[in-house]
């Protein structure tokens, strides 16, 4: 098997799973993209087995601490743990991610589950390239009536893959109905938005839901209505829904006619909307999409961070509520807790911190790789000047 020698100080050494172009003293074989290659370090000591491709920034993830293939018995083996540690959660394992990536030893691989229905991505080039055995192994574990490969991350194009969507099993699904915190909402895994519902957020809207009751509520960057659904159904005395997809706020409203709920629906720039809204919100909730998708622009997305929670600081009077949160691995907790504080400052309004959140079990942490804990939020309470 073709390998890699590991340079001393790599960060593989300290539990990690990347390895990175600078961290590889020496390469041997003649490795394809998309291989499996071997890992070693610079004594000659095995490290394992990675998935390989040189056009990446990211040149190896480990997948295995022994030496190991991507047949259709690991492919079969790994789902089926991956499986087992969701329904051990005590989450609604038909509606959740059943595969994410790294945090379930196979990296690039991401299963949504909805029902029967399994929306599927491959981001890097070795799954992209073992996409029938997938399929086989999915079939396998879940019996699906169908499975789309949604394809269509931008992520594909740092491993040298264009992006696409189609159907790998059975027949296009359309549109359909899932169940989530009681309420219902319209799916389509072809033409929606991402691979589905945003499944990491589904407690959060369960959390914040209970602060609403009898509160008029702006929720900003809406998407599906996730926030601003469970706000009705809480009891809120009035929800505004803002995102600038047009698709997503015809998305929100039809799922507000579905479960019966009155939201009002607005089509707009949340940056724009908040800097000439009027205050007369009880709670607003933040939730956009992420603002970076690398280090080089990790400070202009906290300037876009830091506008959105002053904006929205200066909206709210006393005992109100500002829930944020932030979907960025490359912004820290500490990072995100800090930018809130310093928005605090400017807008000379003293928060005291009621909730913090994280995404959902089914996108477990590891932690010796922090990227896979992302998600990020907090809910404060503006505190009635002394």
């Amino acid at each position: 098997m073709p390998g890699l020698i590991i340079a001393p100080r790599a960060r593989i050494f300290h539990g990690h799973e990347w390895v990175y172009a600078t961290e590889i003293k020496k390469t041997f074989g003649d490795p394809k993209p998309g291989d499996v290659v071997t890992l070693k370090d610079f004594r000659d000591r095995p490290l394992g087995s990675a998935i390989y491709n040189p056009q990446s920034q990211i040149v190896a993830r480990r997948f295995s601490r022994r030496r190991q293939d991507l047949d259709l018995d690991f492919f079969t083996r790994r789902i089926a743990q991956a499986l087992e540690l969701r329904q051990r959660s005590g989450i609604d394992d038909r509606l959740c991610r059943v595969v994410w990536s790294e945090s379930d030893g196979i990296p690039g691989l991401i299963v949504d589950r909805y029902g029967d229905r399994l929306s599927v991505q491959t981001l890097t080039f070795a799954m992209d390239l073992r996409r029938d055995l997938i399929r086989d192994a999915l079939i396998s574990v879940f019996s699906p009536s169908r499975i789309v490969l949604r394809n269509d991350s931008p992520s594909r194009r740092a491993e040298g893959m264009e992006p696409g969507i189609e159907i790998i099993h059975g027949e296009n699904p359309g549109p359909f109905n899932v169940d989530a915190n009681g309420l219902t909402f319209e799916v389509d895994l072809i033409d929606g938005q991402k691979t589905g519902l945003y499944l990491d957020q589904l407690e959060s809207h369960a959390e914040i839901a209970k602060l609403s009751q009898g509160k008029r509520v702006l929720d900003c960057f809406t998407n599906q209505g996730g926030f601003a659904l469970a706000c009705a159904k809480a009891g809120a005395a009035s929800v505004t829904a803002i995102d600038v997809s047009e698709s997503a706020c015809a998305a929100a409203r039809h799922n507000a006619e579905v479960n019966g709920l009155n939201i009002n629906v607005i089509e707009h720039n949340v940056f724009d909307f908040l800097k000439h809204a009027k205050p007369e919100y009880d709670l607003i909730i933040l939730d956009p999409p992420s603002f970076t998708r690398n280090k080089k622009t990790l400070s202009d997305a906290m300037r876009g961070y830091k506008e959105i929670h002053l904006r929205s600081l200066k909206l709210l009077d006393k005992r109100g509520l500002l829930s944020t949160f932030c979907c960025s691995h490359h912004a820290s907790r500490e990072l995100f807790l800090e930018n809130l504080a310093d928005a605090s400052v400017d807008a000379k309004k003293s928060l005291r911190l009621i909730g913090e959140y994280r995404q959902r079990a089914d996108h477990p942490i590891l932690v010796t790789i922090p990227e896979t804990g992302y998600l990020k939020g907090f809910t404060v309470e503006v505190v009635a000047s002394r």
